[in-house]
C-alpha cells in the first residue's frame, strides 16, 4: 500500500456486475479505502478547467468511463504532473491534500469519481494559495 501516498494509475478489472457494483474495488482489494461516495463529472467544454481543488481528508479515484480528459495534479512540492485518462479500466488515485484540476475534455466524456468520504463542504480547498499555505501549516 506504499504507493497510495502518491497519485498513481490503478488498473481495474472489467465491471461485469450488471448493476455496476463497485464493491470488488473496496477495502484493499484494489482501493485503499471503502467507497463512501460516487459521482459523475461530464459536459465540460474542452477549453475550461473543472474542479481545481484539493480535499483535506478525502482520497479519490477518477475514471474516464467514456471519452478522454487530462487530470493535472500538484502535491505542493513543485512537481506538477498530468495524466491522460481515456480507458474505463484504469483510474487515477488521488490521496488527500492533492491539488487537482480536470481539463481537455473530449466531447461526450464522462468521468466517474469514487471517494473515500461523503461530501463535506469543510473538506474542500478551492483556492490554490490556501492549499499551499495549508501544506506549509501541516509541516510545522
Amino acid at each position: 500500500m506504499e504507493k497510495f501516498f502518491e497519485p498513481c494509475i490503478i488498473e481495474f478489472p472489467r465491471i461485469t456486475d450488471p448493476r455496476g457494483n463497485l464493491s470488488f474495488a473496496e477495502g484493499g482489494k484494489i482501493l485503499p479505502f471503502e467507497i463512501e461516495r460516487v459521482y459523475w463529472t461530464y459536459d465540460i467544454p474542452s477549453w475550461r478547467e473543472r474542479h481545481g481543488r484539493a480535499l483535506r481528508t478525502c482520497a479519490e479515484v477518477i475514471i474516464a468511463t467514456s471519452g478522454q480528459c487530462t487530470v493535472t495534479v500538484d502535491k505542493g512540492d513543485g512537481a506538477v504532473k498530468s495524466y491522460t485518462l481515456n480507458h474505463s479500466n484504469t483510474g487515477l488515485y488521488l490521496p488527500p491534500m492533492t491539488w487537482r484540476s480536470i481539463t481537455d475534455f473530449v466531447t461526450g466524456t464522462t468521468c466517474l469519481t469514487i471517494a473515500s468520504k461523503l461530501f463535506d463542504e469543510d473538506d474542500y480547498i478551492r483556492d490554490y494559495e490556501l492549499f499551499k499555505s495549508s501544506l506549509a501549516d501541516e509541516l510545522l
